[in-house]
């Protein structure tokens, strides 16, 4: 019976060779087809793709300014080498988008402590961008031992009225480590008359530009032969100025929510030791960890205070919710080899100089 069934399906197929060869050959001309619709919409989304990236890279390049200044001191933009190196750094931190959205976040909450002071010490504005460049205003503390958002060294803490002991270490404490920077400014302004050399020094040190200047018989800090990291140091500072200070000009779409904000606090005096500052903090309502984030400047669980000197302790207000920033993820952490500046004493009678 089943060979039956197989002659007569045999047959059919015979009888009907033609019909079959063409529906096998419609099927695989659609197949080819389809391989070849298939190519073309492949190639067509590649380059689309290929558009979409170089429209968009278009859109971010670097458009040099044309009236760009540190502290109010005219940067000759004209200067074929300084345009590059400007437009160097720009790039730099305009194709990192994430990680300048972060300083954007840490300058929108550390800047309103900062500015205070700087103008309360009579030095220009700008001089904040330095704090970024140095610690990414984070609590760095790099290799060589140079600690806080201004980057100092313990001896040159300490030369400028910081207290450092096992318990507390001043350069923690964002604004009294700024009064402390604002002297080195206002000293190294005295030799300079200039604040472009100013900040140039905060990284390469008094005596080391002062012996470029004298060598290369330059006062112009755009004319000097440099190391490179202090060749670069002005423009990092101008780029990062840039483009905190105009950020929808380089392609960055900020929310006012997104931004970190200062929170409110509160301050009370304390002369006295305070010998378990974590039963302190909970005694004050809060909780160790908010203490210690609110006065980063506190290092041990003790304070031990046998002249009632006066600290400041500072606590959130009511109903205030503490975030310690620095524990999010950056996804460029400061490295050993990054530009954090190691300030020390210069045996030239200088304040601070890269070791």
């Amino acid at each position: 019976m089943l060979k039956k069934y197989i002659f007569l399906i045999k047959q059919f197929i015979l009888g009907h060779r033609k019909t079959f060869i063409a529906l096998a050959a419609i099927i695989v001309l659609t197949s080819i087809f389809e391989i070849i619709a298939f190519y073309n919409s492949t190639k067509k989304i590649d380059t689309n793709y290929e558009d979409f990236f170089s429209i968009s890279y278009n859109s971010f390049k670097v458009n040099i300014p044309k009236n760009l200044n540190f502290a109010g001191e005219k940067v000759p933009i004209k200067e074929p080498t300084v345009r590059r190196a400007i437009a160097r750094e720009l790039q730099k931190n305009i194709y990192e988008q994430t990680h300048s959205l972060f300083l954007h976040k840490r300058a929108s909450r550390w800047f309103p402590i900062i500015e205070p002071i700087l103008k309360r010490n009579k030095i220009p504005d700008d001089f904040k961008y330095l704090a970024i460049v140095e610690s990414q205003l984070t609590n760095a503390v790099s290799p060589q031992g140079a600690t806080g958002f201004w980057q100092l060294i313990g001896s040159t803490a300490q030369g400028y009225g910081l207290e450092i002991t096992s318990e507390v270490d001043e350069r923690y404490h964002v604004e009294k480590s700024t009064e402390a920077a604002c002297k080195y400014f206002k000293e190294a302004h005295k030799m300079f008359n200039n604040w472009t050399l100013v900040a140039a020094s905060y990284n390469r040190g008094m005596g080391g530009i002062q012996t470029q200047l004298d060598k290369q018989n330059t006062e112009n800090y755009y004319k000097l032969l440099l190391t490179a990291e202090t060749a670069r140091y002005i423009y990092k500072v101008l780029a990062i100025k840039e483009i905190l200070s105009r950020p929808k000009v380089y392609g960055y779409q900020i929310k006012k929510g997104d931004l970190y904000g200062v929170p409110a606090t509160r301050k009370i005096k304390v002369d006295t030791t305070i010998h378990d500052l974590n039963a302190f903090a909970i005694a004050q309502g809060i909780d160790y960890e908010t203490l210690t984030t609110l006065n980063p400047w506190l290092r041990s669980n003790s304070l031990t205070n046998t002249s009632e000197k006066k600290y400041i302790i500072e606590l959130p207000r009511k109903g205030t919710k503490i975030v310690d920033i620095e524990k999010e993820t950056n996804p460029y952490p400061i490295s050993k080899t990054d530009s954090t500046t190691i300030i020390a004493p210069l045996p030239t009678n200088d304040s601070i100089k890269k070791e």
